[in-house]
C-alpha cells in the first residue's frame, strides 16, 4: 500500500525554476491584475516604513524641542512651530495618507490575487479534466482514479494558495524588509546593526522550523491520502461491510489511520507553537538591545529620542515579515510538489488520438474486419494473437469462449480504447487508426454487462448529450427494450432524477436503460457484451424479441456466455486462449464436436441439473429425473 502513496510523500524542492516558469504562464492572461497587485504590494511595503518615521518626527519636533534642530530642512518648512498644530498635522498625515492608503492597497492586492487565483484554478481544472477525457484507457489501468481526483482537487487548491496568498505576498514581505532596512540604516547605521544582531539566531530557528514542518507536512499528506482511500473504499462497499458485520473492525482500522493523521498534525502544531513565540522573543530581545544601548546613545546625544523610539517600532515591524516568510516557505514547497504532480499528469502523452491525415468516413456501411490482430496489456503477455475474422454489414456475429479468452479485448480494440499492436482492425475496409475517433465511435452502440449511469435524469442518461434525439425517438427506444412502462410509472417520467451510479434503480433496470441508450443513437454497429446477463428470463425474452427486429439490418457483435442467446447468429467465433479456434453457425459448430460443442454440452448439463433439483424438490427423490438428451438435438432457439 505504501507504493500507492509514493507521489504524496515526495515534497520536492522549495523552488523549482522550471516549474515556476510553467506556473507563471497561467498568469499571462491576467497580467493587468497581477501588475496591479504588484504595484499595490510595493506601495504597501513603502508605507510600512512611514508610521515609525512620523512618530520620530512628532517626538523630536514637538515633544523634545531640543531635537528640533536635527530635523531635515524640508520637514522644518512644512511643519508649524506651534506644537499642538504640528501634532494635528502629523496625526492627519498618519491617518489619511498612511492608514487609509494602506487599507486600500492591501484590499487591492488581496482581492486581485484571490480573483486571479480562482481563475487560474478554473483554467487548470478545465485543462486537467479535458486531458483526462482524452487519455487512453490503458492509463487508467495503471493509475487509481482517487489519485486523479486528488490532482484535480487538492493539488489545484494548493496552487491556488500559492497564487492567491503566497507568491505576491512573498515578494511583498521581501520588499517590506528591504524598505525597513534602508530606512533604519539611513537613520542610524549603528542602531540598525544592533537590531540586526539577532538575525543569525532567527536564521537558525527558521532552519530548524522548516526541517520539522517539512517532515510533519509529508506525514500529513500521506495520512490524508490514506484516509481518503480508506473512506472511498469502505463507503463504496458499505453493504458488504454490514453483511459480514465488519463495522467494528472497519472502525478500528479507520481509527488507526485517523490517529496517524492526528499525530502528524500534533507535530506540526508543536513546531508552529515553538517557532512564533521564539521569533517574538528574539524581536523583544532586539527591542531590549535598542532600549539599553539606544537609550544610552540618546542620553549622550548620539541619537535623538525620536530615533530610538522609531527603531523600537521598526524592529517590531522588521520581524513580522520574517515570520510570514517562514510560513510562505512551506506554501511554496507544497506548491512545487503539487505542480510537479499536476504537470506530470498533463505531460502524459495521449497515445490514442486522431491521425493528422485522417480519412473521411462517408456513408458508413458497418463492415468490420480483424486481420491478424495481436495485443498485450502488459509487456509480452499476449491476450489475443493472430486473430482474424470478418463481420459483414448487417450480419450478426457472436463471440464465445471461456473467461479470459480475449472476447472483450476485441471490442476495446475495435473502438480504439486501446491501440492495436499487431495486425489491423478495419471498418468499411479502412484501418481504424486512419479514422478520426469521433467518426469511428459515432457509428457504434455498446451495451455492457455492468452498465454505468450518470447523475442527472433518465432522459439525460439515454441521450448522453447527443443533439437530435427527439422525445419520440426516446420513447421508441424505451418501448423497444420494454422499459417504457416502467419509466412512465415513475413520478417524473423521463425527467425522473437518477442518483450517483443509478443507486435507486435495480441492476436489470439499469441494463435496460443502457439498451435504450444504445438504440436511441441508431448506430451502424451494435455491440452487446453480456448485455442480458443481469436481466430476468422473462425480460430477457422480451429483449431478444425486440433485438430480432432491431438487428435485422444492423451489424451486430454479440459477446455471450449463455449460448442459448446467440444460436440464431449468422456466425459464431469461438475464442480460446487468445486465438480463434472455430468459426461457423450454431449447427456447424455442434457437428464439429469441438470447443463450442463442449461449452454447449457443459452449459446444457448445468441447466438440466438445475431442472432436476427443482423436480426433486417438488416430487421427492426416486420418482425419476429427466433423461440426458443429445446436445445436438437442442439446436433451436430457447
Amino acid at each position: 500500500m505504501a507504493d500507492s502513496f509514493h507521489e504524496e510523500e515526495v515534497l520536492g524542492k522549495a523552488y523549482d525554476a522550471r516549474l515556476m516558469r510553467r506556473l507563471l504562464a497561467y498568469l499571462r492572461p491576467y497580467w493587468p491584475w497581477v501588475l496591479l497587485a504588484l504595484v499595490a504590494i510595493v506601495l504597501y511595503g513603502l508605507l510600512q516604513a512611514v508610521p515609525p518615521y512620523l512618530l520620530k518626527v512628532e517626538v523630536d519636533r514637538y515633544l523634545d524641542p531640543t531635537s528640533a534642530s536635527k530635523l531635515p530642512p524640508f520637514l522644518a518648512r512644512y511643519l508649524s512651530a506651534d506644537a499642538f498644530k504640528g501634532i494635528l498635522q502629523i496625526a492627519f498625515a498618519f491617518f489619511l495618507p498612511t492608514v487609509l492608503l494602506t487599507f486600500f492597497l492591501e484590499f487591492a492586492q488581496s482581492f486581485t490575487m484571490q480573483l486571479v487565483g480562482q481563475r487560474v484554478m478554473y483554467d487548470l481544472r478545465k485543462e486537467l479534466f479535458a486531458h483526462l477525457q482524452r487519455l487512453q484507457l490503458s492509463f487508467y489501468d495503471h493509475n487509481p482514479v482517487g489519485r486523479m481526483v486528488t490532482r484535480v482537487t487538492t493539488d489545484v487548491d494548493v496552487l491556488n494558495e500559492l497564487f492567491a496568498s503566497g507568491m505576491v505576498a512573498i515578494f511583498g514581505d521581501f520588499f517590506t524588509l528591504f524598505s525597513i532596512m534602508v530606512v533604519m540604516l539611513s537613520l542610524n547605521w549603528r542602531l540598525a546593526l544592533l537590531t540586526f544582531s539577532v538575525l543569525p539566531l532567527i536564521v537558525l530557528v527558521t532552519v530548524a522550523f522548516r526541517k520539522a514542518v517539512r517532515e510533519s507536512y509529508r506525514r500529513i499528506r500521506v495520512a490524508i491520502a490514506r484516509i481518503n482511500a480508506y473512506l472511498q473504499e469502505h463507503i463504496t462497499g458499505v453493504a458488504v461491510i454490514q453483511l459480514f458485520n465488519r463495522q467494528e473492525r472497519s472502525f478500528e482500522e479507520f481509527e488507526k489511520v485517523n490517529c496517524t493523521h492526528m499525530e502528524a498534525y500534533k507535530d506540526s502544531i508543536l513546531a508552529y507553537g515553538l517557532f512564533y513565540p521564539t521569533v517574538e522573543f528574539l524581536g523583544v530581545l532586539a527591542v531590549a538591545i535598542i532600549l539599553d544601548l539606544g537609550g544610552g546613545m540618546a542620553l549622550k546625544g548620539a541619537v535623538t529620542i525620536g530615533t530610538a523610539i522609531a527603531f523600537i517600532q521598526y524592529s517590531q515591524r522588521f520581524f513580522r515579515p520574517i515570520q510570514d516568510l517562514s510560513d510562505k516557505y512551506n506554501t511554496l514547497q507544497s506548491a512545487m510538489a503539487s505542480a510537479e504532480r499536476i504537470f506530470k499528469l498533463l505531460d502524459t502523452p495521449v497515445t490514442v488520438a486522431d491521425p493528422p491525415d485522417a480519412q473521411p468516413l462517408e456513408k458508413p456501411q458497418g463492415r468490420v474486419e480483424f486481420r491478424h490482430v495481436g495485443f498485450a496489456y502488459w509487456d509480452e503477455h499476449r491476450v489475443i494473437e493472430n486473430v482474424s475474422f470478418t463481420v459483414e454489414a448487417g450480419e450478426t456475429v457472436a463471440i464465445v469462449g471461456h473467461t479470459g479468452a480475449g472476447k472483450t479485448t476485441l471490442t476495446s480494440l475495435l473502438l480504439r480504447f486501446y491501440e492495436v499492436q499487431d495486425g489491423q482492425v478495419l471498418f468499411d475496409d479502412i484501418d481504424i487508426r486512419n479514422l478520426r475517433l469521433r467518426d469511428l465511435r459515432r457509428n457504434f452502440g455498446m451495451v455492457l454487462q455492468d452498465p454505468f449511469l450518470f447523475t442527472g435524469t433518465i432522459a439525460g442518461n439515454i441521450r448522453m448529450g447527443t443533439e437530435g434525439i427527439s422525445d419520440a425517438r426516446l420513447r421508441q427506444a424505451a418501448r423497444h427494450v420494454n422499459i417504457l412502462n416502467f419509466i412512465e410509472s415513475l413520478p417524473g417520467g423521463f425527467d425522473e432524477p437518477v442518483r450517483e451510479r443509478g443507486a435507486t434503480l435495480s441492476v436489470g433496470q439499469k441494463q435496460l436503460l443502457s439498451f435504450a441508450r444504445a438504440l436511441a443513437h441508431d448506430p451502424k454497429v451494435l455491440i452487446l457484451d453480456e448485455a442480458t446477463s443481469n436481466v430476468d428470463p422473462e425480460t430477457e425474452a422480451l429483449i431478444r424479441e425486440a433485438l430480432r427486429r432491431l438487428l435485422a439490418n444492423r451489424t451486430s457483435l454479440v459477446i455471450a456466455h449463455r449460448l442459448s442467446t446467440i444460436q440464431n447468429a449468422s456466425k459464431i467465433v469461438v475464442m480460446h486462449k487468445g486465438h480463434v479456434r472455430e468459426v461457423g453457425t450454431h449447427q456447424e459448430l455442434l457437428q464439429k464436436r469441438g470447443i463450442y460443442y463442449k461449452l454447449y454440452a457443459l452449459q446444457y448439463k448445468d441447466q438440466e441439473a438445475a431442472a432436476a433439483r427443482n423436480v426433486l424438490s417438488v416430487v421427492g427423490p426416486g420418482e425419476g429425473t429427466p433423461a440426458d438428451p443429445d446436445p445436438g438435438a437442442q439446436a433451436t432457439d430457447v
